[in-house]
């Protein structure tokens, strides 16, 4: 296992357990609009990407106004309607804080914009873990590198000093494609068999596992 500098975290799907809620605002969104209700399956299929990219992908015969339309009411929906809950995962905030003991500088890339990220970092108050952020808006979506590579141009440091954890193939992709190693997350939107075609270093079933990992210990794929 390599020295790393910098744990560049997704969000969703990896530090908070916050899938289903999304998945069930979408699904009030449409509903809202009037369109065709869509699938869990087919929601969590764009869980990662940013929104006007996961729409599109969703909905490729709506245009451009209409999908915007549909990302103010899927806003509205997951601030304010949605009621389901969205906690951190078990043991994300000991890891983080024992990361920063061992004085690892961590970070997220997110498919959430600045807003959205800025709200729940305020609901679960864990921002000063972090040294830097990048959302979806004001970055490329993901599986586009442009996050990874501002973030290790803001810390002055090279793929090699750096690693991705991430629950779905954005991710995954993402950091491949910034040639950063990635660890995989089997517990969010996307299945383990799609995180390993991208050849994680490992594939966690509980953050727990993170330090063991970092400290050499080997996990299985």
């Amino acid at each position: 296992m390599n020295s790393y500098e910098v744990i560049i975290f997704d969000w969703d799907g990896t530090l908070m357990n916050s899938v289903p809620k999304i998945v069930s605002s979408v699904r009030d969104a449409v509903r809202t609009l009037g369109w065709q209700t869509l699938s869990d399956i087919e929601i969590r299929e764009v869980i990662g990407l940013g929104l006007p990219e996961a729409f599109a992908q969703l909905f490729p015969q709506a245009g451009v106004a209409e999908r915007e339309q549909l990302r103010a009411y899927y806003a509205e929906h997951f601030s304010q309607q949605n009621q389901t809950p969205s906690p951190l995962f078990e043991g994300v905030e000991p890891v983080l804080a024992q990361l920063k003991k061992q004085n690892y500088q961590l970070a997220v890339a997110t498919g959430k914009s600045r807003r959205g990220l800025d709200r729940v970092w305020q609901e679960v108050d864990i921002a000063h873990y972090f040294m830097t952020s990048r959302c979806a808006d004001e970055s490329r979506s993901k599986p586009h590198p442009q996050m990874i590579l501002e973030i290790l141009d803001e810390l002055k440091l090279l793929p090699n000093q750096a690693v991705v954890v991430g629950d779905t193939e954005f991710d995954m992709e993402m950091a491949q494609r910034a040639g950063v190693d990635r660890i995989g997350v089997s517990y969010g939107a996307h299945a383990k068999e799609r995180l390993l075609k991208y050849l994680p270093v490992a594939c966690l079933d509980h953050i727990s596992e993170l330090m063991p990992l970092l400290n050499n210990r080997s996990i299985p794929l």
